[in-house]
């Protein structure tokens, strides 16, 4: 649930490469133009790769509809959950703005009735919301507990999550709900 950076990964990985062909040009060739040819164009490559993986996200994110969610106050994304649970066939109850003793939504469905937190951040969503929603979960006599966000979790979070049995809807999560539902 913690926000693993992908692109680093590829990052790393590409540069590995272009250091490895440029090392093997050297040892075989004994060429130093050859190797910085070897060199220029990898990076070239590199540069264009990079480019197209940037696009193809950045398409994603204007496709799934996450980056005006992203502009949404806190309000105005539980009215977005509220609509999207209902379109999904839940009867959805929105607790009081003020003193909603840790959650925001309350989604009922066939035998199942699931206290929500919806979290509109910026930052890494922390323990508090996993705290927050597990009491909630208590207090209104729910079968599940969800936090829901346009962000990340920490790590802390995501852990305490793993031990109440919390289900963690995160950013990525979210996109691919969203992108799923204009499929349809």
């Amino acid at each position: 649930m913690a926000r693993k950076k992908k692109n680093d990964n590829l990052g790393e990985l590409l540069t590995g490469i272009l250091i490895l062909g440029s090392v093997s040009t050297f040892v075989y060739t004994q060429s130093v133009t050859g190797t910085i040819i070897v060199f220029i164009v990898g990076f070239i490559c590199m540069l264009a790769i990079a480019k197209a993986i940037q696009f193809k996200k950045r398409k994603k994110l204007n496709e799934s509809g996450i980056l005006q969610v992203d502009g949404m106050s806190g309000a105005e994304f539980e009215e977005f959950l509220r609509l999207r649970y209902m379109a999904e066939g839940y009867a959805v109850h929105k607790t009081p703005y003020k003193g909603d003793y840790g959650a925001d939504l309350i989604l009922e469905k066939d035998q199942q009735k699931i206290a929500v937190q919806a979290k509109r951040h910026k930052s890494n969503v922390g323990i508090k919301a996993v705290q927050e929603i597990s009491a909630a979960k208590l207090h209104y006599g729910a079968t599940e507990a969800w936090v829901v966000t346009n962000s990340f979790f920490t790590r802390a979070a995501a852990e305490l999550a793993r031990s109440n049995k919390v289900k963690l809807v995160n950013r990525d999560e979210l996109v691919e709900i969203l992108l799923a539902k204009k499929a349809v």
